[in-house]
């Protein structure tokens, strides 16, 4: 047996909020403009604004500007090299007769 479920034909409208670390939250309209109005005037920020994609924690996430991405070809060298190693490593391990 199912229970009905009771919804409001109306939804709440909200808002897509991303803070400083990249979380992704979302909050209600109502809640959005509380914030906003709570907040004080804008005031000249010392601080930098930080990308989260820079942060220390982050090691090899980086956002490169537009026309600046890695090239293919050193991927495709990456994996030469690596499968080479493989191969020259597995080389000296010693088959089984049968």
């Amino acid at each position: 047996m199912t229970t009905p479920r009771t919804r409001s034909s109306k939804a709440e409208p909200t808002t897509i909020v991303t803070t400083n670390t990249g979380r992704i939250l979302r909050v209600s309209a109502a809640e959005a403009e509380a914030n906003i109005a709570a907040s004080a005037p804008a005031v000249a920020s010392t601080q930098p604004v930080v990308d989260p994609a820079r942060r220390a924690d982050v090691l090899f996430r980086v956002r490169r500007d537009e026309g600046h991405e890695i090239s293919a070809w050193w991927m495709i060298g990456a994996f030469l090299a690596t499968s080479g190693l493989v191969i020259l490593l597995l080389s000296g391990v010693p088959a089984i007769a049968s």
